[in-house]
């Protein structure tokens, strides 16, 4: 068997003939299946049924929502796919096999599932497309209350702009839907983010951005939030955006507060109109 496939390709190069994709999987032993998904057909063959947008959603919630959230509106590590804006490809074929391989230097593993139970899945996420209607808001007033009059750039990162101590916002019109951007600015505290994965957590879960004060021997409090932490070390970026180390036996308390260090943007902060400007600017990030 190992040598039939050079032997086919020196034929192809020789006679100039198109080896196809069949005669080659036939040569490797590669089954029916693993061909599909090579390949999958162009269009998705359960579109629209109800019973399979039914079982997609029971297999979404099983499969994928502990990343991209139970109803596929963004989650800690995944992106907002309710939204029908995708960013590996938005054809059948392409979620197909976005779904079935992965995306390598992501978080998104490939998935081994039937064929489908892929398609029931894209069916599902095909359901929850919005109609799409005009954003009241205006993204260049929005852009200018992003950095000058609301400050939202001191904390927050968009294409190399901006301060780390926030989540870093350059893809967040595609990874969060715009109700729960919403929830981010009138109640911080609702959702928070995650931030990067703790390297020493066996199970991979990721920190969050909550309130971390930290309490010297000497009596000093340091307020921020965890870059990483294990048993015995903490790394805290502090409200001025340093980065600190501390030994915990050096510390009289750790005390994580399970609420954003971000302020509540209530209307009288920021009214309705220019919330929706910022909205407006915030979901243009893709």
């Amino acid at each position: 068997m190992s040598g039939l496939v050079p032997a086919l390709m020196a034929a192809a190069r020789s006679r100039r003939v198109r080896v196809s994709i069949a005669v080659l999987a036939l040569a490797l032993g590669c089954g029916a299946r693993v061909c599909a998904r090579e390949n999958p057909t162009a269009a998705n063959p359960v579109t629209g049924e109800a019973q399979a947008i039914k079982e997609g959603a029971a297999l979404f919630r099983a499969n994928c929502s502990p990343c991209h959230g139970p109803n596929a509106a963004g989650g800690g590590r995944g992106p907002n796919l309710s939204a029908n804006h995708w960013t590996h490809g938005s054809s059948d074929a392409d979620i197909f096999r976005t779904i079935t391989r992965g995306v390598p230097g992501t978080d998104m593993p490939a998935n081994d599932l039937e064929d489908l139970e892929v398609w029931n899945i894209v069916a599902y996420l095909r359901s929850l497309a919005p109609v799409h209607a005009a954003m009241s808001g205006d993204a260049n007033r929005g852009e200018r209350l992003f950095f000058q009059t609301q400050g939202c750039s001191v904390c927050h990162m968009v294409n190399g702009r901006g301060g780390v101590l926030g989540p870093e916002l350059s893809r967040v019109g595609a990874s969060r839907s715009s109700a729960y951007l919403v929830d981010s600015i009138r109640e911080p505290d609702k959702v928070l983010s995650a931030a990067q994965l703790d390297p020493n957590d066996h199970y991979g879960l990721p920190l969050v951005y909550d309130t971390v004060t930290v309490t010297t021997a000497g009596g000093e409090r340091i307020v921020g939030i965890a870059k990483n932490e294990d048993t015995f070390s903490i790394q805290l970026l502090d409200t001025q955006q340093n980065l600190r180390l501390f030994r915990k036996s050096e510390l009289v308390q750790v005390s994580h507060e399970q609420k954003s260090l971000m302020p509540r943007y209530t209307e009288a902060m920021l009214s309705a109109p220019r919330l929706q400007d910022l909205l407006a600017y915030l979901t243009s990030l893709r």
